[in-house]
């Protein structure tokens, strides 16, 4: 059965238009439901194989070229001699890239976005628990707001120097862990290409297409080495996260979260300053909660919820504390 799209592509009439039109008029075709669920589903199949030909054509109009591919006439495996190619088409990295820019989702997986959050997180707390329990022993006196932009300042720097010394240390960790791959790529070739092939197989792959995968591979050193080094200790070759953007991150949103207790300690003093810092904190402690379900799968409302209980019991538990301390 030809497909509208198809007999555009043979030179038909609509021959010429923009893809993007075509794209439309496939898309527009293929998810009218028939009434039948066998039929509908064909259709969603046909219109995958369009969506996947239409990417192809657009990669071979970009300047793509189509016989560089792995099933090509040199392809290893069709009895023609291997010539060893690119692993990747050209503008293969803007086709995934386009892919990875419709799921979002990759942008709040981690980096400082996270470290800002979790910094935000311990920075809160961490003060939030100091003037708690100093407000508790000195009755809401002008030591909670010293002690309290101490303390900020402190959490903040520590988090900077923390977050600068492990994000530098397991850079250089992966680095000579994927130095020493690399040797081992070039003093045991054959046994790194086994073991690839073993990784493939892991994965589901049958042992003659892992074989033939790791043979392909193994003409590629640098790509061999990117791949068994994600594979064997999960390191990137390209130097992983930056360190001082991790400081920066977690060291300002430490500074920020850790002055919202102080703040009420700036304006007055006493029960009043009491309150007001506990009401601002645990507001703070939700919306920081809240905010951890852009990098994890939880509930905004669950993650808000579960952080201000756990605002309750430090500033609870602190302010008894400070309670039971001479002034």
């Amino acid at each position: 059965m030809a497909s509208p799209a198809g007999a555009d592509r043979a030179g038909g009439p609509a021959a010429g238009r923009p893809q993007a039109a075509e794209d439309e008029e496939v898309d527009d075709l293929y998810k009218r439901s028939t009434g039948d669920p066998v039929t509908d589903g064909l259709l969603r199949d046909i219109r995958k194989e369009e969506r996947s030909h239409s990417l192809a054509v657009q990669e071979i109009r970009s300047g793509g070229d189509a016989g560089t591919d792995g099933d090509g006439p040199h392809a290893a495996g069709n009895g023609a001699p291997f010539n060893p190619a690119p692993l990747a088409l050209p503008g293969t990295r803007a086709r995934l890239d386009r892919i990875l820019g419709r799921e979002k989702w990759h942008r709040t997986g981690g980096g400082w976005i996270s470290g800002a959050i979790y910094g935000a997180n311990d920075g809160l707390a961490a003060v939030f628990g100091i003037v708690a329990g100093v407000s508790g022993a000195t009755g809401g006196s002008n030591a909670v707001l010293t002690a309290g932009l101490a303390g900020a300042i402190a959490s903040a720097l520590s988090m900077a120097t923390g977050a600068f010394l492990a994000e530098r240390s397991e850079g250089e960790v992966a680095a000579a862990n994927v130095e020493r791959e690399r040797q081992e790529i070039a003093e045991h070739p054959e046994e790194e290409k086994e073991e690839l092939s073993l990784f493939y197989q892991l994965k589901g792959i049958d042992e003659q297409t892992a074989n033939e995968l790791a043979e392909r591979m193994s003409k590629h050193p640098d790509a061999m080495l990117q791949t068994l080094s994600a594979e064997e200790f999960g390191a990137r070759t390209d130097g992983g996260g930056n360190a001082a953007e991790a400081a920066m991150a977690a060291g300002v949103s430490t500074g920020l979260g850790a002055l919202v207790p102080v703040i009420p300690f700036m304006i007055t003093t006493g029960t009043v300053a009491i309150i007001a810092a506990a009401i601002v904190s645990l507001v703070a402690h939700f919306m920081v909660g809240a905010a951890k379900s852009l990098v994890t799968l939880r509930s905004w409302w669950s993650a808000g919820l579960e952080m201000t209980l756990a605002g309750v019991i430090v500033g609870g538990a602190t302010y008894l504390v400070g309670l039971a301390l001479p002034g």
